[in-house]
């Protein structure tokens, strides 16, 4: 009798246990233009919450001075369940990002 109320119990933590799905996720979604000219885009979306999309282009600062300008977002689930989602651009002027979860400047 005391072995099956162990195993029951045993079985009772497995099961209460928290999964890490990302270490099992699956990749949904996976989108990639990348020809090596002028610029690049590409995207995916994984089974545990996460997904990111960036896009980028040359742009030309100066005659003879240019810069790869690139936009983008990710997502992510957080362990309290909440969506944190960052959209951002990187320019001359540097990362910047946009969430309603970072700081305002």
């Amino acid at each position: 009798m005391k072995t099956i109320i162990v195993l029951v119990a045993v079985v009772a933590l497995a099961l209460a246990a928290p999964l890490d799905d990302s270490k099992n996720a699956q990749i949904l979604k996976y989108e990639n233009d990348n020809i090596g000219v002028d610029g690049y885009k590409f995207a995916f979306e994984t089974s545990d919450g996460q997904s990111r999309q960036e896009q980028a282009e040359l742009r030309r600062l100066a005659e003879d001075v240019e810069a790869l300008v690139v936009r983008g977002s990710y997502s992510f689930t957080a362990d309290d369940g909440q969506v944190y989602t960052v959209n951002y651009i990187a320019d001359e002027n540097g990362f910047q990002p946009e969430a309603a979860h970072l700081p305002k400047a």
